[in-house]
């Protein structure tokens, strides 16, 4: 069941040292955490922030989160687990859902898509089930839409396999386990193509991934006391799928919300989809309300991040529709200014004229920053050469850009911040 929240808990009233790192004072702030009825959530960051903070250059920034190293940390909606914390927990399973409420998410995230009894299942995308759970390696491989194809490095073909969720049924997907994302494309059996986790990740904790429905999840995520920003995944199949039409599917996901009796306001639908979230403000306007349009425009060689004239729609056509709140990858929120600082770009700038909320995707996912920090920093690759650069683009994130939440793949790092600078405690 999830708690109640009635009143701030007077005994976590803590006064910590908070470095002022606007004019370089050291002040007492008192820290007043709100917390759920019979005690505060268990939060527990790990050594991980520490050691960004560590590898942070040397200046103000680093000098006042340093100065919250003893905490006191919780819970806020500025934090939100991306599909739970998959940097060492399999995606979108019970237990990387647990460790990112564990470390603070405010926020966690079921991507939706459906079996082929059209049951709602939490998967990343309709067909990773050959690089995200054991399917290769269970009878119901035979059911995939492309079987296990060994490499030929003769030649020089890659192995093959694509396995969806509409290939088999809820109860079978029920029987599956999820791994860590990843594949060994160039692998000549399904063990050597299923150990392909990233060297910068890890299996050490993906010995039993627990998969999840989309009402396992709700009800999950009711007993941790979180947020919910499910995001309806597109369909990799025509639709209607057996009578089964976009409109229903996009209902359906609410529905399930509404038979559990979460509270509208607790949900945060998403979705790359603009007429889903069109449906969403006119059908269901009390979820609507805080329906999340994903940015994914980049995609589309007319349009350009930073001319506002390539975009269709536009933020305020955007805004004139209801919708409130825009996703965009991180790299999009920021440029560089000619004394190569990390600031807001024209597309936060026009974003925030026309009013909209910005929530940025995905920190803590790019593996080693050491060589410029790949597709998620395209745009800021010039100054991004240690770990710790990461913490340095979420605070510019939080304080120049205003975004209301970063999606992370370890949610510690995020909560760390958001504790550190003050941020509200998810209610």
């Amino acid at each position: 069941m999830k708690p109640s929240f009635i009143a701030l808990l007077l005994g976590l009233l803590t006064l910590s040292l908070v470095y002022n790192y606007f004019d370089e004072r050291v002040i007492e702030v008192p820290v007043v955490v709100p917390v759920a009825e019979g005690g505060a959530p268990n939060i527990q960051l790990g050594t991980r922030p520490y050691f960004l903070i560590d590898d942070m250059d040397e200046g103000v920034l680093k000098t006042a989160l340093e100065q919250c190293a003893d905490g006191p940390f919780y819970r806020t909606d500025f934090s939100i687990g991306h599909r739970g914390a998959p940097l060492q927990y399999p995606e979108h399973t019970r237990e990387s859902y647990i460790a990112a409420a564990r470390m603070g998410a405010g926020m966690l995230e079921c991507d939706v898509t459906f079996t082929a009894d059209k049951e709602l299942v939490c998967r990343h995308s309709q067909c990773d089930l050959h690089t995200t759970t054991n399917i290769l390696a269970t009878e119901l491989a035979s059911k995939c839409s492309v079987p296990f194809m060994p490499a030929d490095l003769e030649k020089g073909t890659r192995a093959q396999a694509k396995c969806c969720t509409n290939d088999i049924t809820l109860a079978e997907f029920k029987t599956l386990q999820g791994k860590m994302d990843g594949a060994n494309w160039q692998a000549k059996n399904v063990e050597d193509f299923m150990g392909g986790t990233p060297n910068w990740r890890t299996d050490l904790n993906a010995s039993n991934g627990t998969l999840m429905t989309h009402a396992e999840s709700i009800a999950l995520f009711q007993k941790l006391g979180t947020k919910m920003i499910p995001e309806l995944k597109s369909p990799q199949v025509s639709m209607p799928y057996k009578g089964f039409t976009q409109q229903d599917y996009t209902k359906k996901l609410i529905d399930e919300y509404v038979e559990a009796g979460v509270v509208p306001g607790d949900v945060w639908p998403q979705s790359f989809n603009l007429a889903d979230v069109e449906y969403w403000i006119e059908h269901h306007p009390d979820f609507g309300e805080q329906a999340v349009y994903l940015e994914g425009r980049y995609s589309d060689p007319n349009f350009k991040y930073d001319q506002p004239e390539t975009w269709n729609p536009s933020m305020e056509q955007l805004a004139d529709s209801g919708i409130k709140v825009v996703a965009p990858p991180l790299w999009m929120l920021v440029t560089l200014d000619k004394a190569n600082n990390i600031v807001p770009s024209i597309y936060t700038k026009m974003a925030k004229a026309a009013g909209l909320e910005l929530i940025a995707w995905t920190l803590e996912r790019s593996g080693p920053l050491k060589d410029g920090g790949g597709w998620y920093y395209r745009t800021i690759t010039e100054v991004i050469n240690n770990e710790g650069d990461q913490v340095e683009l979420l605070h510019v994130l939080a304080e120049d850009v205003g975004v209301i939440g970063v999606f992370s793949d370890w949610p510690a790092t995020t909560s760390y911040y958001a504790s550190c600078m003050r941020m509200p405690a998810s209610l």
